[in-house]
């Protein structure tokens, strides 16, 4: 410790630095201590040249509650930052050490107890919470060992179109493995074979098509028949672009009553036409990468990636819907004032179908009971515990949604509800 105070006094000296150098040398470890909670901004340029020595020195860095140079309140990093292999953060996990890029330069997140008062750290109400294990499973109940398939929802997912049918397939099947009693999938009527053939579990059902393969608004009709006997609906994986397909989702979305997870091309549909989300007469869950939400908010998506908890929160309050704007750090934001950030998730989950994934998981959980809030946390916890589960299993880079399907009832075995597990909330501080 002494050590260190004597370098950080000579950093401003000619010798400083070297001084540093050789120290890290002769060194096991390092202590990051240089700045806590309320750094902004950029390092000094001394500074800056000490941290580049240390992240440079291949030494096991340790930053307590903090890595230097990193914003605790956002996660941005505006020049060199400490990257950690561990940091001790004390009380509860920053805003920032969950967040990217701040996460990567965090490395493994340890909290430490400070004796802060649990009637600050055990809160229920409307905060901003780290999605974890324990929260999830304290929202899943056991299956009562009378239950039957009707117990747990009928899930109904339309989307699909010619060149893209895999998108609507993987939806469905991803509702039944997160636990839906029974899903139908509606497609447009030349495929419907082609869907029955792939889903031996899900029910199917063909609608009106365009001459180029996609949902014709005269399916609409048939649509609301099918909705009348379903507990949820998903809609919007694979339907492209079509002008008439995406009148067909307007129209679907304004007059269905019954909770809705709008994905993909589904909201494609509302570019430009944003305001028309407010209001619908269900709940609303949307999902949009960084991509479909600054085409939805008419911004750029350096903006939304920014700033992903404020774009999150405020288009949440805008649509009176529940926003999952995905990505590295999934954010999921409630119009009434719940905001999570997940913790699960891997970078070889970025491929094709990921996202049809968790559309049905959404849809799974919100027709087995949860809260639309709930459902869209618990579904993308284990959406990306599903990710981290195949990734351990063969590698991050060729990593395909059906890896990810696979490993969902695994993510689902492991949050089942056990006695004394407490309400599971992880505040962020």
């Amino acid at each position: 410790e002494r050590l260190g105070q004597q370098i950080y006094r000579l950093l401003g000296s000619a010798n400083g630095l070297q001084l540093l150098k050789v120290a890290l040398i002769n060194a096991d470890a390092v202590v990051d201590a240089l700045y806590g909670t309320g750094f902004r901004g950029r390092l000094s340029e001394r500074l800056s040249k000490a941290v580049e020595a240390v992240n440079a020195s291949g030494k096991l860095v340790v930053a307590v509650d903090i890595p230097s140079g990193l914003e605790a309140d956002t996660g941005r990093v505006n020049g060199p930052c400490i990257r950690a292999e561990i940091t001790v953060s004390f009380g509860l996990p920053k805003i920032g050490l969950v967040l990217e890029p701040g996460a990567r330069y965090a490395g493994r997140l340890l909290i430490a107890d400070i004796s802060l008062p649990r009637s600050l750290t055990d809160r229920t109400g409307p905060g901003r919470y780290l999605i974890t294990r324990e929260l999830v499973a304290s929202w899943i109940s056991p299956r009562p060992v009378t239950a039957h398939k009707g117990n747990f929802g009928r899930v109904l997912v339309v989307g699909g179109s010619r060149g893209m049918l895999g998108a609507a397939c993987l939806a469905a099947l991803a509702a039944l493995r997160s636990g839906a009693g029974l899903v139908t999938l509606g497609v447009p009527r030349s495929l419907q074979d082609v869907a029955a053939a792939k889903l031996t579990e899900v029910m199917t059902c063909g609608l009106p098509e365009t001459e180029e393969g996609t949902l014709a608004q005269a399916a609409y009709p048939v649509v609301m028949d099918y909705l009348a006997r379903s507990t949820v609906f998903a809609l919007g994986p694979g339907l492209s672009r079509h002008p008439e397909t995406a009148a067909l989702v307007r129209e679907l979305v304004q007059t269905a009553e019954q909770p809705l997870v709008l994905d993909a091309d589904g909201l494609n549909a509302f570019v430009g036409k944003a305001e028309l989300l407010a209001g619908r007469r269900g709940p609303l869950i949307i999902t949009p990468h960084p991509g479909e939400m600054a085409r939805l908010l008419d911004m750029e998506v350096g903006a939304v990636e920014s700033n992903r908890l404020k774009v999150a929160e405020q288009a949440a309050q805008r649509w009176g819907s529940v926003v999952v704007l995905k990505g590295a750090r999934t954010v999921v934001a409630s119009p009434d004032g719940y905001t999570g950030v997940n913790s699960t998730g891997n970078p070889g989950m970025a491929t094709g179908g990921s996202g049809d994934l968790l559309t049905g998981a959404i849809a799974a959980l919100l027709a087995q009971g949860l809260a639309p809030f709930r459902a869209a946390a618990a579904a993308v916890y284990l959406h990306g515990r599903a990710g981290d589960i195949a990734a351990r299993q063969k590698g991050e880079m060729g990593l395909v949604g059906g890896d990810l399907l696979s490993s969902l009832p695994v993510a689902c075995r492991e949050v089942e509800r056990r006695e004394g597990s407490g309400n599971g909330l992880s505040s962020l501080g």
